[in-house]
């Protein structure tokens, strides 16, 4: 593998309150030249797997802007400045779904997008879920909605279940469980 290109120059060409882009100037090692676009890295994020019980996952139906329709995926969120991702997710899932759990794990980590975005999500598994609400940032009421892993086929097959991060944590989460 060769070494990673070494990075000439880096300068912030468009802001707005939620992103940040910037063109990175680098030098491989064959010595050709790029400028490429990225988002700058912030905090990592937490997509949880929220199992009901041995066979039933949690998912949420949510608007998503950026595809303009509502999306069926799993619970997700930053994770806030000084807090631990365990904590992140227990948050996240108390808000979107109504429940915290006995028991987080985190399973993997995954990228998004690598070519143009520096961000991780962490993929955790949530069990022993109990009935405990917080209060979320979301501007409307979330659906909640049960999934039976006996039909996964249907679920893949949606139009609505197609966010890549949702799909891997799905199979993610069925091995950790041994599914």
């Amino acid at each position: 593998m060769p070494p990673k290109p070494k990075i000439l120059d880096r300068r912030l060409v468009a802001e707005s309150h939620l992103f940040r882009i910037e063109q990175v100037d680098l030098e491989f090692a064959n010595g050709s030249r790029r400028t490429y676009e990225r988002i700058p890295g912030g905090a990592d994020s937490v997509m949880i797997v929220p199992m009901l019980d041995a066979e039933t996952v949690l998912l949420i139906r949510e608007y998503g802007a950026g595809t303009d329709r509502y999306e069926l995926g799993f619970p997700k969120g930053v994770v806030e400045p000084g807090e631990e991702p365990i904590a992140a997710a227990n948050r996240e899932i108390q808000e979107e779904i109504g429940y915290a759990a006995r028991e987080l794990r985190i399973i993997d980590r995954v990228s998004l997008v690598p070519g143009y975005i520096q961000h991780h999500s962490l993929i955790v598994l949530a069990q022993g879920l109990y009935a405990q609400r917080l209060p979320g940032d979301e501007p409307e009421p979330i659906e909640v909605v049960p999934w039976h892993l006996s039909n996964l086929d249907a679920l893949l097959a949606r139009d609505d279940f197609d966010e890549a991060r949702s799909i891997a944590a799905l199979f993610l989460a069925m091995r950790a469980l041994r599914i």
